[in-house]
């Protein structure tokens, strides 16, 4: 198993502490896309992991499905470092990309 594993433990933890960092290209993406705080953190509580990115500078990061409190979709993006959950960037799932499950990428031909 890989050290940098990211546990949705930890994350929703973190969250429940209130120990994160928005940063401004979450907010950005949050006004335009009409995304409210809760609903990323109902993602992030209600969510799963899905993808985690090893690669990333400077901490491993994830991307988790979850649902808004009305029942949608939503994917998020963070990180873990410095014992907080850094938000990177947030959005409703387009089918065009995902399965309908949400959690598969199709596959780009």
């Amino acid at each position: 198993m890989d050290e940098r594993k990211i546990d949705i433990g930890t994350i929703t933890r973190l969250v429940a502490e209130d120990k994160m960092v928005w940063r401004n290209h979450i907010l950005a993406r949050m006004q335009q896309r009409g995304i409210k705080i809760q609903d990323v953190v109902d993602c992030i509580l209600s969510g799963e992991i899905i993808e985690q990115y090893f690669d990333d500078y400077p901490y491993t990061s994830c991307l988790i499905l979850g649902c808004t409190d009305k029942g949608r979709c939503i994917h998020t993006v963070c990180a873990l470092g410095q014992d907080k959950v850094w938000m990177i960037t947030t959005y409703f799932p387009d089918k065009e990309e995902w399965h309908d499950d949400f959690r598969t990428r199709r596959r780009k031909v």
